[in-house]
Order: C-alpha cells, then sequence, then structure tokens
C-alpha cells in the first residue's frame, strides 16, 4: 500500500496557519517579508516564523519557508543574512527556485532541507535527478504535467527523492509562474513577489485583422464583450483522490496564501477528509459529493482539472466569467467555548445580525446550520448586529465549537 501523503496548505499569515493546521495539514508553507513569491500576502516577520515553527511543531506539523524569487547580485548579501535567521527558527524547508539561491542555502545553511520550487518547471526525471546530485530533497513538479507524465517520473525515480503537486487553487497563464507581463504593463516585478496578475484582468477586444488578409476582421468576444483569454481557471482535483495517491507524489500542495482563514480551513479540511477516507477503506472508496459542494463555498474562479489529464491547448482551463463565482462569507472564527452556557465566543470577519442563518464548520468538517437568536459583546451587553471588524462576540450554538470553527453565513455572495 503507498504510503499517505503529505498535505500542505498555505499560510498567508499567522491566524491562517493556526487555522490550516487545525483542519489537518501536515505541513504549511509561508514566506517571510523578502524573497518570497507573494509579497501581497501579509507574511512573516522572523520573529513570527519562529512562533509559526513552535506552534506547529508541537503539534507534529512542518513549516517550509519559500525563498523562491529570482535575486538580483545585490541581494545576496541580505539573502545570507536571512537564510540564517531562517535556521534558527528551526524551519523543516526552504522552497527554492534559483540555482544561486540554491547553491547560496546549501552553503549558508546546510542542514536545511532544499525543496525546488515549481518555478523552476520542472518536467522530468533526468530533470529531477540532477537536482538530487545537487542536494534536493524534493522537487516541486511544474503544474503542467499529465498525470501519466507525474506517474512516470516518480516511477522511474523509484523512491528516491520527493515529488510534490499542486493539487487545488489559482493557476497561472505562463509557465509554472514564470511571467513577465506584470513587468510589461505595471513595472513590478512577478519574479519578485509582485506580481499585478494583469492576466486577470478584462479585456474588451472587439475584432483582429492578419496582416496578409486586409479586410477579413475576426470577432474576440466572450460574454458581454470582455475576453478572458489570459485567466486560467482554478485547479480543483477533489474527485481525484485515488489518481493523485496512485501518482506516487510525496506531497499534496494547496495553493492559497492570499486567500482568507476560511479559505485555508476549508480546503485543507475537505482535502484531509478525502485522502483519510481513501487510506482508510481503498477497496470500498467513493467520492463524497458533499466534499466538492464545501468547496463551492469558498472563494474561487471557475473550476478544472488543470493539465492532469492533457489539455496542453485546450480552452477549458481559461475563465469564461471575469473573476470570482461566489462564495459563503465567513463571519468569525470561534476562540472559546462555553460547555456549560452553549455559548462560543468569535472573532467577527464580516457583518451579520441576530436572526441570520448561519453554519458552523468545526476542523473535522462537520457543518450545522443553525439561527442566530442572541448576540453578545466580550463585555456581555446584548446587541442586534456584530458591525465593526475584529470584533469579539458571543453566540448560542447548537453543539460544541472547537477552536478556529468556522462561523460562516448560509447562503452564497455573489462577487
Amino acid at each position: 500500500m503507498r504510503k499517505k501523503p503529505e498535505l500542505l496548505a498555505p499560510a498567508g499569515n499567522m491566524e491562517k496557519l493556526k487555522v490550516a493546521a487545525t483542519f489537518g495539514a501536515d505541513a504549511v508553507y509561508l514566506a517571510g517579508r523578502f524573497f518570497g513569491m507573494r509579497s501581497m500576502a501579509d507574511n512573516f516577520e522572523t520573529s513570527e516564523i519562529e512562533e509559526a515553527v513552535s506552534y506547529c511543531h508541537q503539534r507534529g506539523v512542518k513549516v517550509y519557508v519559500t525563498v523562491n524569487v529570482m535575486p538580483r547580485t545585490d541581494e545576496y548579501e541580505k539573502l545570507t543574512v536571512y537564510l540564517k535567521e531562517l535556521e534558527k527558527a528551526g524551519v523543516d524547508a526552504l522552497i527554492v527556485s534559483d540555482l544561486g539561491v540554491f547553491m547560496t542555502a546549501k552553503e549558508t545553511v546546510p542542514k536545511i532541507p532544499l525543496h525546488i520550487s515549481t518555478q523552476a518547471s520542472t518536467v522530468s526525471t533526468r530533470t529531477c535527478r540532477e537536482w538530487q546530485k545537487l542536494g534536493a530533497e524534493r522537487i516541486v513538479l511544474a503544474r503542467e504535467l499529465s498525470l501519466n507524465e507525474i506517474k512516470r517520473i516518480n516511477s522511474e525515480l523509484d523512491g528516491k527523492g520527493e515529488t510534490e503537486i499542486f493539487i487545488h487553487g489559482s493557476m497561472c497563464v505562463a509557465y509554472s509562474g514564470r511571467c513577465l507581463l506584470s513587468n510589461y504593463l505595471t513595472g513590478r516585478d512577478a519574479n519578485h513577489g509582485a506580481c499585478a496578475q494583469p492576466c486577470r484582468w478584462e479585456y474588451r477586444v472587439a475584432e483582429i485583422e492578419e496582416v496578409k488578409r486586409p479586410g477579413e476582421r475576426l470577432v474576440i468576444e466572450e460574454s458581454g464583450g470582455e475576453t478572458m483569454t489570459f485567466s486560467s481557471r482554478d485547479l480543483c482535483m477533489i474527485e481525484h483522490i485515488p489518481e493523485l495517491i496512485e501518482s506516487g507524489a510525496a506531497s499534496f500542495k494547496i495553493e492559497g496564501r492570499m486567500k482568507s482563514s476560511c479559505y485555508a480551513g476549508i480546503v485543507t479540511g475537505v482535502y484531509r477528509k478525502a485522502i483519510d477516507a481513501w487510506f482508510n477503506d481503498p477497496v470500498s472508496y467513493k467520492f463524497d459529493k458533499t466534499l466538492a459542494s464545501q468547496l463551492e463555498s469558498v472563494c474561487h474562479r471557475e473550476y478544472c482539472t488543470g493539465f492532469f489529464f492533457g489539455g496542453y491547448t485546450d480552452k477549458f482551463n481559461i475563465c469564461r466569467t471575469p473573476g470570482y463565482i461566489k462564495e459563503q462569507s465567513a463571519l468569525g472564527l470561534c476562540i472559546g467555548y462555553d460547555k456549560e452556557k452553549q455559548m462560543a465566543r468569535f472573532m467577527q470577519k464580516n457583518k451579520f445580525c441576530a436572526g441570520d442563518t448561519v453554519e458552523l464548520v468545526t476542523p473535522d468538517m462537520r457543518t450545522e446550520r443553525f439561527t442566530v437568536s442572541e448576540i453578545y459583546t466580550e463585555n456581555g451587553e446584548k446587541t442586534e448586529s456584530v458591525p465593526h471588524p475584529k470584533m469579539i462576540f458571543d453566540i448560542k450554538v447548537p453543539s460544541e465549537a472547537k477552536p478556529y470553527s468556522i462561523l460562516r453565513a448560509a447562503s452564497e455572495r455573489e462577487f
């Protein structure tokens, strides 16, 4: 029987890290303030990385830090200092893509395992082996590989080293995320973590004419006159857990460090439940459709299976509608529970009122729907609504609300 793959979840800040760990992540990946490809995420100060490592290690969860930008020559002195800080913090691995960063890490912090980022665009067994010869412990394979190609690579590696694959989240129109579109249009360097995401912009195009065929104009138009030619759909492989396990990948990665705590919890919890269900009984395993509906409840674009089943030029990977589709808004995160009073305390995320129908999602993905009868402030005063961000409030819940349980709206919000 295959070894259970690691479930690797995004951690854009400390709160998201704690939620992901609580909902079942085996490991989390995060970035410091420097040298990460998501500079628009909250990210972590060095002292916070130390706290994150301590929190996760107490719960058997690993912490990987992304150092996956492509730094210029004058940045290496600062990089060396930063790597030593990460070593002191006790991180479990570094995710790198640039050969210079890789070798600097080997020389500066040789005891920290090195994972090769998807941005290194690894698409072959030979490339994996060469990275391994240099000292890489794990290769995050390019997202442009099919499931059969991933299986072949893992078969040919024959247990020597690990591979990691993305199974859920945003994808990029550029090859493994190596894009210059943002630089060209805005001057923000996508390969330094400052991508402006112009691939997600709405472009209005009426028609196009080929130079050698004057007068023969082709109309390029989608819904409302806008084309989403650059915008990739989101990856979702929840219906294909058995195939993913059989691929031989050691780690299943969820994208989303810039998404919400609710996203980190729900998506991690869904894949945790599906993976565990297969390993509990692989012979009788059957896909649970309620898990797909949970993934529909979080902020997302149209879903697809990416390149896993082919699709190098297929249009199904391109969004038909602009932006995000819908979500059930997170209203609060549980930070305490009074068993005697059946009252749960929450940190507020969005406004809601007494009389609203809500849902409570616990870390084991149990979902209960109920109507909020009364709301109390942190000081015990009764209130009709929770209007302010980060307000602490108490409500009565139908059953125990464990720490980091998610309170969300019962209905979807359209974007």
